[in-house]
């Protein structure tokens, strides 16, 4: 996969999927930038990164405020010259888990500000800047919750819905500017989101491995080889696409 020397933003690259795509991204010699709302997750990475030879950077950004975000393209061109590939990963989940007449507004906002809004805010900075310099890769992490109904999580199903639709809208648009938009939805994965559920609900563990096929949870790196990936020479025709890992669930 080739992403040597490509100047990479990671979102929510202090942990988990976002974590594992900045150091994948490393892996293959690419430039990154580690985004994190936490300064201390998103430097850990970065040392990690560097320990191992590789070039990285942390910039903390909340997602869901556009000048923060605005802030951390403009560093990253301040410091690289340019932005390769924009990786729209930070996401958060509610709560609480209700059902659609009982859920949150507090819940409601805050997911719909993170994953939505967030996305779009750093798909439309990282495409001015894209466009500036005539090429151009954004790959934005949805979920299998934006591809089939969710119970009683109606903020996030909304939210990953949207980032669907806003990677195809978007590759619309911009196919014909050198600038690719896909994005990946993962299942049950091995994650923050994952351990904050079962946490609550342990007995949800054994239900969710029932309902996947390959009886596991998918690992963040797995997900993060399918994001280097698309953003990778390897790709140069595919945009506007989905990829689902899942462990075949949506079966």
């Amino acid at each position: 996969m080739e992403v040597k020397d490509k100047v990479v933003i990671v979102t929510g690259a202090g942990s988990g999927i976002g974590a594992a795509a900045a150091k994948h991204f490393s892996n293959h010699r690419a430039k990154v930038v580690v985004s994190d709302i936490r300064e201390d997750k998103a430097q850990k990475v970065v040392d990690e990164i560097i320990e191992k030879g590789g070039e990285a950077k942390a910039i903390v950004a909340n997602v869901a405020r556009f000048d923060e975000v605005e802030e951390l393209v403009n560093k990253t061109v301040a410091e690289y010259g340019q932005l390769d590939v924009m990786v729209n990963n930070a996401g958060i989940g509610p709560k609480t888990m209700a059902k659609t007449g009982d859920y949150a507004l507090e819940d409601w906002d805050s997911v719909i500000a993170v994953n939505q809004t967030g996305v779009f805010y750093g798909m439309k900075l990282a495409l001015q800047q894209m466009m500036k310099q005539g090429h151009g890769n954004i790959v934005n992490v949805a979920s299998l919750a934006g591809l089939k109904a969710s119970l009683n999580n109606l903020s996030y199903s909304a939210s990953k819905f949207a980032v669907v639709g806003m990677t195809k809208s978007a590759a619309l648009e911009y196919a014909t500017k050198n600038i690719r938009i896909n994005a990946v939805c993962p299942g049950y994965t091995e994650s923050a989101l994952l351990d904050k559920l079962l946490a609550v609900r342990p007995d949800m563990d054994e239900m969710l491995k029932s309902v996947i096929p390959m009886k596991r949870y998918g690992q963040a790196e797995e997900v993060a080889e399918a994001i280097v990936w698309l953003a990778s020479e390897s790709t140069k025709f595919i945009t506007g696409q989905t990829i689902t890992l899942d462990g075949g669930t949506s079966l």
